[in-house]
């Protein structure tokens, strides 16, 4: 199965919290041009996508929706902020693979944790860097938990 690992679209500086910074014009056409990039590696729908409650995450999803297949699943996860740690993220993600068995599973979250999330599901990968809008590809066995990081995309422009 694959996972994808994304960060969010470039956000504004300043909001009245964190978690209300909204996307930036670039922001949202980055994040769209990253989804016509994830529908051509899918072979075929999205079973599950986890979306941070944060705006940022929350408009870089609604930025992608358009491009890519409607996920059977669609979640707001409160454990996928910035402040996530990424072994519970992990381990729950694993526990939600094993039940439910999906095929694909797009993760739309933040630095630090995107980068810690993959070293976790992928042992002995160093915390890869993800520029704003970046896709990770992780393959994963479910029954072995054994886990490949396959590739890592960034927008242009």
């Amino acid at each position: 199965m694959r996972i994808y690992i994304m960060r969010h679209g470039e956000a504004q500086t300043f909001a009245p919290t964190d978690a209300e910074r909204p996307l930036t014009g670039h922001g949202q056409q980055h994040s769209e041009q990253m989804a016509l990039q994830l529908a051509s590696q899918l072979s075929g729908g999205l079973d599950m996508v986890w979306v941070s409650p944060y705006l940022r995450a929350q408009q870089t999803w609604q930025a992608m929706a358009q491009h890519l297949p409607t996920p059977e699943k669609l979640m707001t996860v409160e454990e996928i902020t910035p402040y996530g740690g990424a072994e519970d993220v992990a381990t729950y993600l694993k526990a939600m693979i094993g039940i439910e068995r999906p095929e694909t599973v797009l993760i739309v979250s933040h630095l630090p944790l995107v980068g810690y999330l993959a070293s976790e599901l992928v042992p002995g990968l160093p915390s890869p860097m993800f520029r704003t809008s970046a896709i990770a590809a992780i393959d994963y066995q479910p029954d072995s938990e054994a886990a490949e990081f396959l590739w890592q995309a960034n927008p242009e422009g």
